[in-house]
């Protein structure tokens, strides 16, 4: 197990310096994360607002689905009013760092 949390650590660095070589705050988007973390890293997690559903796990995803997905829901495209919120919080920079974060977990 080891190996391999050293070989995701590395390739989750090598995805992330693009992002904060371009400005973006190391860190920033670490503080972020435990907003997703709340839902999307329960498995089997059920949420009841505004509606009772499944909550998807983010681990594995295409990071550019991720991103699309969250553009959407900060451009009011997609609606669910605390995916909606926590959208609108969030730069470019950090989309692209949680994307790269969740498309490398599993």
């Amino acid at each position: 197990m080891r190996g391999r949390d050293l070989v995701c650590g590395i390739a989750l660095a090598a995805l992330l310096s693009p992002v904060l070589g371009a400005g973006g705050e190391p860190g920033a988007w670490q503080a972020k994360l435990s907003m997703c973390v709340g839902c999307h890293g329960i498995e089997g997690y059920r949420t009841a607002f505004p509606e009772v559903y499944s909550v998807p796990k983010l681990g594995g995803q295409y990071p550019e689905y991720i991103v699309s997905a969250l553009k959407a829901y900060k451009a009011g495209e997609r609606s669910h009013p605390t995916m909606q919120s926590i959208a609108a919080g969030l730069s470019e920079e950090d989309m692209a760092a949680l994307a790269a974060y969740y498309g490398t977990a599993r």
